[in-house]
């Protein structure tokens, strides 16, 4: 179906020439699913956007071929690409979110697609779209034909991405990261409905993730890519029981695995020195990072017999939903429903439901920047609902957050080591401003980072970087409790082990408490003394990690469970 032969992408700039895809070769036959796994920056996405010839061609210098239907795509004139993009071979974007049009409804951007390529008329274009949404599953299709990307959630959005790109009947389907960031209940259902539409339409797929877990359960070949180059290419089972390169043998240790409980995870670094014997690290790695039963019941032996440092008691925080009619009572949505909880000092508490189940609702209670319906929130014996507004900023010092987004919690405009600075000036911790940047940067080492970029922006980072950035600013008070709401989520597998152990460290070095909202629950069984599952606004389970994973009671936790790609 496509030959890439020795593809070269160069990148340039006004003073140099960057090499970012170097010397690549792989085929793509009719009917077969090749994933490209990766970290960010090892080139996956740049390598399908030039497929589909997406790339500023004018600051983008392309060498190599790529053969479709004896067709060089690099060759082709824009008139020509046009014809081919949709018809022939069609892209599901990374981000659904920034995919699509906020002013338009999800229909009129696949009938516009239709129209385009297809050239049937208003009536049957609706039509078509909607048998569309009915094959990839989506619920209701008249109305969310009508719907906004906003008012849908981000699986359903997905969905959305996938029906217009199959739309014109596309022979190959390239898929980027269409999971990253999605609820493993979700994933897993995006990954079905790929491989039924694969088979139903005999089409070819490139499956791009940084996931190793999550391809498994979809490829045929894997093409393992590292700073631009394909070091491994394999069959799917040969690359699980026998991965050559080190890099491969990294990405695949440094997921959480819950059959271990480790001390810190694995990361690439662990594998690719040259003066270590990698066999051995791999051997040795998770026998060395592994916690004893002892030592995993002295320390809950020692957590739980202190006095809670946060004692929630039945929380209640409803939306009202609709206009009062005729002196009607307004519905509401039980975001957070009579929960009741403790968290211990020096204690990670781990939360985890599927997106709207109520995770982010239930944080942003307990620290007022939602303002709970009922209920009260104890923190040190004080009722955080009492507080007037001056009082809760004076306890804000004591309890942070780390955002779910970085980039959009840091302000695009303000300089990194500012951003950081600032909630030192608001609570005027020390006297003076040059007191203030010698904490930043401390804090700034303390994470892994630079003295050089307290003076660069937010843009100028990875999105690991980024979020050690929010990590430093919510350190900065030296807070008691720290709420990370999904804060590892959207991450790379290998990043997310380094921020993970950066956590654990932080957490030994300055006694932190924290409750860490995710939907992953692998993560959550490493990081978590205590998880809780919340569905529907409610606790349905809580308890030990090991316990609740192995032996879930509740039939919500087991197709959690059963939802976690196996390695």
């Amino acid at each position: 179906m496509l030959q890439v032969n020795n593809l070269n992408i160069k990148f340039k700039t006004a003073t140099e020439t960057n090499e970012v895809v170097k010397n690549t070769n792989f085929i793509l036959k009719k009917g077969e699913t090749i994933a490209i796994v990766g970290e960010s920056g090892s080139g996956k996405s740049v390598t399908a956007l030039s497929l589909m010839r997406l790339l500023n061609e004018k600051k983008t210098l392309i060498y190599g071929e790529a053969l479709l239907s004896n067709n060089n795509l690099f060759s082709l004139t824009g008139t020509e690409m046009n014809k081919v993009r949709g018809h022939q071979i069609a892209m599901v974007f990374q981000e659904p979110m920034t995919s699509l049009n906020p002013v338009f409804t999800c229909g009129k951007q696949v009938t516009e697609a239709i129209q385009l390529h297809l050239g049937l008329n208003k009536k049957d274009a609706k039509a078509k779209t909607i048998a569309l949404f009915n094959e990839v599953q989506l619920p209701r299709p008249e109305a969310i034909f009508d719907s906004y990307p906003h008012q849908i959630s981000g699986g359903q959005k997905q969905r959305v991405m996938i029906a217009m790109a199959l739309s014109c009947g596309p022979e190959i389907l390239i898929a980027d990261e269409p999971t990253t960031a999605l609820d493993v209940t979700v994933q897993k259902a995006i990954i079905n409905l790929l491989l039924k539409l694969k088979a139903e339409r005999e089409m070819s797929l490139i499956f791009i993730s940084h996931d190793l877990g999550v391809v498994k359960e979809i490829a045929d070949q894997i093409l393992v890519m590292y700073k631009g180059e394909i070091v491994e290419a394999a069959p799917v089972h040969d690359l699980f029981a026998n991965p050559q390169h080190p890099y491969t043998k990294g990405l695949l240790a440094c997921r959480p695995d819950p059959k271990y409980q480790l001390k810190k995870l694995p990361v690439i670094a662990d594998f690719l020195n040259p003066t270590e014997n990698n066999q051995a690290v791999i051997d040795n790695l998770r026998i060395s990072y592994q916690y004893t039963d002892k030592e995993i019941e002295t320390r809950h032996d020692k957590l739980y017999s202190q006095t809670p440092i946060l004692q929630i008691k039945n929380l209640n925080t409803w939306f009202p939903v609709g206009n009062q009619f005729f002196g009607k009572r307004k519905e509401v949505v039980k975001a957070v429903n009579d929960v009741s909880f403790d968290v211990y000092p020096g204690e990670t508490l781990g939360l985890v439901g599927e997106s709207g189940c109520g995770k982010t609702t239930l944080g942003r209670s307990i620290l007022r920047l939602i303002e709970p319906t009922s209920g009260s929130i104890n923190f040190e014996d004080t009722n955080l609902l009492t507080l007037n507004k001056q009082e809760l900023r004076k306890m804000r010092k004591d309890i942070q957050i780390i955002f779910q987004d970085p980039y959009s919690s840091l302000n695009p405009r303000m300089l990194v080591g500012d951003a950081i600075m600032e909630p030192l000036q608001v609570h005027h911790v020390f006297e003076n401003d040059t007191l203030r940047k010698q904490k930043v940067l401390e804090l700034l080492d303390r994470v892994n980072l630079l003295p050089s970029h307290f003076n660069r922006f937010p843009h100028e980072f990875s999105g690991g970087q980024r979020q050690r950035i929010v990590i430093a600013r919510a350190l900065a008070l030296q807070p008691k409790f720290i709420i990370c709401d999904e804060s590892v989520s959207a991450l790379d597998v290998s990043v997310q082990a380094q921020v993970l152990n950066l956590l654990r460290e932080l957490q030994a070095e300055f006694n932190l408490t924290y409750l860490f909202i995710s939907h992953d629950l692998a993560v959550i069984k490493h990081i978590s003394d205590r998880m809780m599952v919340m569905n529907k606004g409610e606790i349905v389970e809580s308890g030990n990690p090991k316990d609740i994973y192995f032996h879930p009671k509740e039939a919500y936790t087991q197709k959690l469970i059963a939802s976690i790609p196996e390695f």
